[in-house]
């Protein structure tokens, strides 16, 4: 056997450090795998395969086999030797390392995160449900299941475990936020989220009313926000089946077809609505994962237990790609980006009071028109992170430097720096 190259020997070492559960063999798939992906941008058997054949100077049908082994049931692989211990590979297993692997190269400063859980279909094959860390325009799975796309039963257990496992990833004194989409909204993961003593902020429909504390009336959602520029907030009690009590916050932007109702446990005064366009950075990850970066849908397998143990590969190839990408945006010279967004929430206009100070028989205060920044004044990437990081690597590769490997430096939270755009390089 051919001596391994210098850099696949410095990422093994990364991995393997990094994922200490698994098996050697498991922990030396996942770095060829992972590994493959990012030099080829391809998550795909064939390519990666072929790559490895070459890199390390053997057969490729070799090569082919022992990556579609890794991937395999334990009764499915193939020994050498009859009655060889095989192991199946657990997937959940690896989504807290994975967590932990991000969180030591975060900002020892930084206690914060922002998590996004969404869905995503791949044709009429799979549907995968996941969970990401949102992070400078792009998201890094943590955790996630697959089922078949016409399977019929709940999400409901599904997005329970995923978020159990993940409870132990992240110590308890940090500030995580959870935001999702409408589609996913639901009192018991509204409240699955609390549980973990995280904070949910979670887009919900304008069916339905609301009721501000301390008043008595009840108000449709539909009626918080009625045009472009107005945003308002107030703690309440929504919904009159299944209520939550929480704080509401809405606005309705330029360009957007409908306002954003959002949901959280946080105080109004803590929470900044603008967050929730973090949320989009888990749909630049699924594009990213498959027509703008590694191609998964192109994928062949039909088999959701095979392609969870296939996403194990795909997460930790982002965690790099992203990490490196992410590092080399925030070195590049500020002057290199638009000016920031100003802050999203301006002063309270004068003679409106708070909805806390608002006599109960008097439906809610007007909402707060102000100049809210649209989408084409916000700062634009040229390249997303993830493809940033690929070039990194790939020129360190030719130029014979050693392997980029990259450090978080999460930039969403500040006043007056606001949510950056994206635009796909």
């Amino acid at each position: 056997m051919s001596p391994r190259p210098q850099r696949y020997k410095e990422w093994l070492s990364v991995v393997t450090q990094k994922m200490p559960h698994l098996s050697k063999p498991q922990a030396i798939g996942l770095t060829m795998w992972s590994f493959g992906i990012a030099i080829t941008q391809s998550c795909g058997l064939s390519t990666v395969s072929g790559f490895l054949a070459e890199l390390f100077e053997q057969p490729r049908n070799t090569l082919r086999q022992r990556l579609r082994d890794w991937y395999k049931d334990a009764a499915d692989k193939q020994g050498k030797h009859p009655g060889t211990k095989r192991n199946t590979l657990e997937v959940s297993a690896s989504f807290v390392p994975l967590l932990q692997w991000i969180l030591s190269w975060w900002p020892a400063a930084d206690n914060r995160l922002v998590l996004a859980a969404d869905a995503s279909t791949l044709g009429q094959r799979f549907t995968i449900l996941l969970i990401a860390v949102v992070y400078r325009g792009c998201g890094i799975p943590v955790a996630w299941k697959i089922v078949g796309a016409t399977e019929k039963g709940s999400w409901q257990p599904h997005w329970l475990s995923l978020f159990e496992h993940l409870k132990s990833g992240i110590p308890p004194d940090w500030f995580v936020l959870v935001t999702t989409d409408r589609g996913l909204y639901a009192k018991w993961l509204y409240d699955a989220i609390q549980a973990l003593d995280w904070h949910p902020f979670m887009r919900i429909n304008d069916q339905g009313t609301y009721q501000i504390a301390g008043q008595t009336a009840f108000y449709p959602l539909k009626g918080i926000l009625s045009q472009v520029g107005e945003s308002w907030s107030a703690s309440v009690s929504c919904f009159k089946t299944n209520p939550i009590e929480g704080t509401l916050l809405a606005r309705w932007d330029e360009g957007y077809r409908d306002p954003w109702l959002i949901l959280t446990d946080l105080d109004a005064n803590e929470a900044d609505i603008i967050w929730y366009g973090l949320r989009s950075w888990i749909e630049c990850l699924f594009k990213d994962i498959k027509r703008g970066g590694l191609k998964w849908h192109l994928t062949r397998m039909d088999d959701p237990q095979r392609a969870e143990r296939l996403w194990l590969a795909i997460a930790v190839a982002t965690i790099w790609l992203v990490s490196v990408g992410g590092q080399m945006e925030a070195q590049q010279d500020a002057s290199s980006l638009n000016n920031r967004p100003q802050p999203s929430h301006p002063p309270e206009p004068d003679g409106i009071a708070p909805p806390s100070q608002q006599d109960s028989n008097r439906a809610p205060t007007a909402p707060q028109t102000d100049e809210l920044q649209s989408q084409s004044s916000r700062p634009s990437r040229h390249l997303s992170c993830f493809r940033q990081g690929f070039l990194g690597i790939l020129a360190a590769v030719f130029k014979g430097d050693a392997l980029p490997i990259g450090q978080f430096v999460p930039d969403f939270w500040g006043q007056s720096e606001g949510i950056p755009g994206f635009s796909s390089g």
